[in-house]
């Protein structure tokens, strides 16, 4: 066991220091409903309550079960939450009243549940967190179709969508999670006697979700759910404690791939033993000084037998290190691999003295790890050179350094020889002018590369010889002794250039690599303090271009999920021009969540490369690269960089989304509390001097006797102000329902009632209004009674006929019928009210019933468009719908409007049951009234 890092060991303090803060978790997993969660969840709560914990049943979901219901009690039951949606008070968990109690340990059943609206959250795992954020301990349930990560595998493998999910994060971060398993053909016994669902719907579960495959299917889902749990908590063990020993507690695969021939035969190898032993895989490649300096043609194989790999189902790592074998047995330590994969030796004879396979390398480091060979026949490409699968000791030729390098490197041997002539005449031992060679060479080899540190050394060790070496100007040597010098001067000039070169290559790569992370830094930072979708477009695009010398465009969706570029002053330099873009590809990109394009396996002949901007909630858009060096782009950690740029701007894209509907929402809250509080103010002060006036007119018209001496003007000018101040009157009661029905002041008060007693009550008050139109109700006999609210649905029929009249001409007649209408099992009264008029313009039908619309713009009719909007309001508080549509004859012209809505027709109390024993049938209907 290695020492700790101090590092880590200060982070798991932290760690520990958060979760002793904090509640702790316990999720009781399965695989469907009916298993046991619940059962296993309440026997837990039992044990810890017989240890003297102070439990509490939060909220409990026993389905009826007397098993489940027996294990209650005794425990602490809290009361649940009742919140009113839609004229329904629903029962759901009491947030508040647990915090209050604040118990040590409280039980929440169906941790996926969705809250009602109206709730603290909408999510019940929300109420989780913050149980545990104030340090309550929590026993919750899941199942395995209920996590986020496999909702859509669950959906495709049963044929059913399950829309209450949990985010993997909840899951993974749980303390503890106890798999409740349960065999199919148990469970299935289970549903046949009645112990999971009613029978009724137990024969429905049997023949839709509960079939014996799909629970199969489930069950090895949470098996492997848990055991991926289990595996990261080991790691996450292994890396706090240091242990750098591999624990074979599950197969996992590494195999190791490198720029020979057959690396795609070794992949393919890797992938059918990692199916045998149904293992997880890993492909790993490590880039040495040496990989460095590949051909472009070995680089590429080496690139596609990594995606080959990855198409096999592995998972692809790029690593760097100055020794492939100790690199690989390192992160095959870290990620707690017990078997490695790596090609045998090809080589033969002198070339095993100076050079092995880094399969033979692992065999002597990985000690405690299974190594397979696997052997590769030579292919016509490898023919010649040695074929160890990862032999870095020659793995390809060197990237040649330009022509006047060598021109430079021979000046540099010349100046030198120059330089040791003069002070050779110093009285300057011959052996010490060796160092300034040496100097040269390391000048040279990290100025000019290796190439010319080589050439320079072997010119040096001849310059030596043949200009300060007696016989001078003379290659031959008159003491032996003068023979090490060279041998000790070549290797060891050799030697430098190799290693400055190295060293060289490395600080380039290194340089490279901080730059790229200094823009990722960069780019995070603008894009943070970004608050435009035009903002984030131009600083993505200027740090993508900058960082891989390419011309990018970011293609966003419109109303109608159609990608479009969206740049307002395009950079030609970094910005990608229409012609470039083919958008039937990035359609197909964003649609697909899949990149296509150069380099990938979908359209790889395009010019440009397309990826998905993919955020946590949805795809954002698409960003599109032209380069024009595209084999970068195909390297692993160029990918890796690229996807990380695309998922920072996507990430950016979606927080300005949701900021823009944040304030959206708040500017609406609040316009539209400002709005109810001036209607509800002007309303109450309005309504009062409004009253007076309406009663001082009616006294004046009463006392104004028709004489003789009584002037007609005096006359027509007090009806003119009581018809006014009537009106005045209902715009006002208008403006205090409308805003009595907005703050939910108004409670119904429902009693059983004859719908055409509430029609006559409105047309006695709608008398003046509807002079000069018949009305006609045709209400059937067998009509039942309606549970409302008589004095609300009057309003009602009053706001419908007021409406009417406004917009028919005088003398057209209105129609008021009802009818029975069963719908789902369930059966509604169906009323309408039809006029004679021009009916509703096109497209209105929908917003006609908003607030403050009216069906003419700028006419002179009164009215602000409120009437309507009174109407929804009381139909939706009775349960009923409300709608409008055009009237037409039989050639499609438009002759009237028909105002409809419906209301539920329960059933109504039995006849003996009605006040003073009135058991009489109502009237039929009521009688034609103009």
């Amino acid at each position: 066991m290695d020492r700790p890092d101090p590092d880590e060991l200060l982070e798991k303090i932290q760690r520990d220091e958060e979760k002793r803060q904090r509640g702790r978790l316990k999720i009781f997993f399965g695989a469907s409903a009916g298993v046991g969660k619940t059962f296993a969840m309440l026997q837990a709560a039992r044990r810890r309550l017989d240890e003297g914990i102070d439990v509490v049943a939060g909220i409990v979901e026993t389905h009826g079960r007397r098993e489940t219901l027996a294990l209650l009690d005794g425990l602490d039951v809290l009361p649940p939450a009742h919140i009113e949606y839609r004229n329904r008070k629903l029962a759901e968990f009491d947030v508040d009243a647990a915090l209050a109690r604040k118990p040590q340990l409280i039980l929440v059943d169906e941790l996926a549940h969705s809250n009602v609206q109206g709730a603290r959250h909408v999510k019940r795992w929300q109420d989780v967190y913050e149980l545990l954020d104030s340090g309550i301990d929590v026993y919750t349930t899941v199942n395995v179709q209920h996590l986020e990560s496999l909702n859509d595998i669950v959906g495709r493998i049963t044929g059913i969508r399950v829309w209450e999910t949990v985010p993997d994060r909840v899951f993974d971060l749980a303390d503890e999670v106890t798999l409740v398993d349960l065999p199919a053909e148990e469970l299935l016994e289970r549903l046949r006697e009645g112990k999971v669902y009613l029978p009724q719907q137990a024969e429905r579960a049997v023949r839709n979700f509960f079939r014996k495959g799909n629970l199969i299917a489930l069950r090895e889902l949470a098996l492997r759910r848990t055991a991926d749990r289990v595996d990261a908590q080991m790691r996450e063990y292994r890396a706090d404690q240091s242990i750098d020993r591999i624990w074979q507690a599950r197969e996992r695969l590494m195999v190791c791939v490198g720029p020979g021939p057959e690396s795609a035969a070794l992949v393919r190898a890797a992938a059918r033993l990692a199916a045998s032993l149904k293992a997880d895989w890993l492909a790993v490649y490590v880039e040495t000084p040496n990989l460095q300096r590949l051909s472009d043609g070995m680089r590429k194989r080496t690139l596609d037998a990594l995606k080959l790999a990855s198409e096999l189902g592995a998972e692809t790592v790029t690593l760097d290190g100055t020794d492939a074998a100790r690199t690989l047995v390192a992160y095959a330590r870290m990620r707690n691999v017990a078997k490695l994969v790596a090609g045998a030796s090809a080589t033969h004879g002198w070339q095993r003295i100076f050079a092995r396979s880094v399969g033979e390398h692992l065999v002597r480091c990985a000690a405690e790890i299974d190594v397979t060979l696997v052997g590769a026949s030579l292919t016509q490409e490898g023919r010649g050179t040695r074929q160890g699968i990862l032999n870095f000791a020659d793995a390809g030729a060197e990237a040649r350094s330009r022509p006047n390098a060598y021109l430079y490197a021979l000046a540099i041997g010349a100046a030198i020889t120059v330089l040791a002539s003069a002070l050779s005449h110093l009285q300057i031992a011959v052996t010490n002018l060796v160092m300034l060679y040496l100097l040269g060479v390391i000048f040279a080899a990290v100025r000019l590369g290796r190439g010319p540190g080589v050439l320079l050394s072997f010119l040096s060790v001849a310059a030596f010889d043949f200009f300060f070496v007696p016989p001078q100007l003379s290659f031959s040597v008159s003491d032996t002794q003068y023979l090490l010098t060279f041998v000790v001067m070549l290797m060891t000039s050799l030697t430098i250039s190799h290693l400055t070169s190295n060293l060289r290559r490395q600080a380039h790569i290194a340089s490279l690599r901080e730059r790229r992370t200094g823009a990722m830094y960069a780019m995070t930072r603008e894009l943070g303090a970004a608050l435009t979708t035009q903002q984030i477009i131009e600083i993505g695009s200027r740090h993508v271009g900058e960082v891989f010398q390419a011309k990018v465009a970011i293609l966003l969706p419109d109303s109608a999920e159609k990608v479009r570029q969206k740049v307002d002053e395009p950079n030609p330099q970094v910005t990608l021009d229409a012609a470039s873009l083919d958008l039937d590809i990035a359609q197909w990109v964003y649609d697909q969540q899949k990149p296509a394009g150069r380099g990938t396996d979908t359209l790889p002949a395009t010019e440009a490369l397309y990826l998905p901007l993919k955020a946590p909630m949805r795809t954002r858009g698409v960003l599109a690269i032209v380069t024009g060096r595209p084999a970068e782009l195909a390297v692993p950690e160029q990918q890796r960089m690229i996807d990380t740029f695309a998922a920072q701007i996507a990430l950016a894209l979606e927080r300005v989304h949701y900021v823009e509907i944040a304030q959206d929402a708040l500017v609406s809250m609040e316009s539209e509390r400002l709005r109810n509080s001036l209607l509800s103010a002007i309303s109450h002060d309005l309504r009062t001097p409004l009253t007076s006036i309406v009663g001082f007119a009616s006294v004046l018209s009463e006392r104004q006797q028709p004489t003789v001496d009584a002037s007609d003007s005096t006359q027509e000018l007090i009806s003119a102000i009581h018809e006014e101040a009537l009106r005045m009157s209902g715009l006002v009661t208008n403006l205090l329902d409308m805003a009595r029905l907005e703050a939910g002041a108004i409670r119904l008060n429902r009693q059983w009632s004859m719908l055409e007693e509430v029609v006559g009550a409105a047309l006695a008050v709608c008398r003046r209004t509807l002079d000069g139109h018949p009305v006609k109700v045709r209400v059937p006999p067998e009509l039942p009674l309606v549970q409302l609210d008589a004095v609300l649905m009057e309003r009602l029929f009053a706001n419908l006929f007021e409406n009417a009249a406004k917009y028919t001409p005088r003398g057209t007649a209105l129609v008021i019928d009802a009818v029975v209408e069963r719908h789902a099992d369930q059966k509604f009264v169906r009323v309408c009210v039809e006029d004679n008029g021009p009916g509703v313009p096109s497209g209105m039908e929908p917003r006609l019933f908003d607030k403050f619309t009216r069906g003419e713009k700028e006419s002179a009719k009164p009215g602000i468009g409120l009437g309507l909007a009174i109407c929804r309001a009381i139909v939706e508080a009775h349960g009923g719908k409300i709608g409008v549509e055009n009237r037409v004859d039989g050639e499609g012209h438009v002759i009237g409007a028909r105002f409809c809505f419906t209301l539920p027709a329960n059933e109504p109390p039995p006849v003996e049951a009605l006040p003073d024993g009135d058991t009489e049938t109502p009237s039929a209907s009521i009688a034609d009234q103009s």
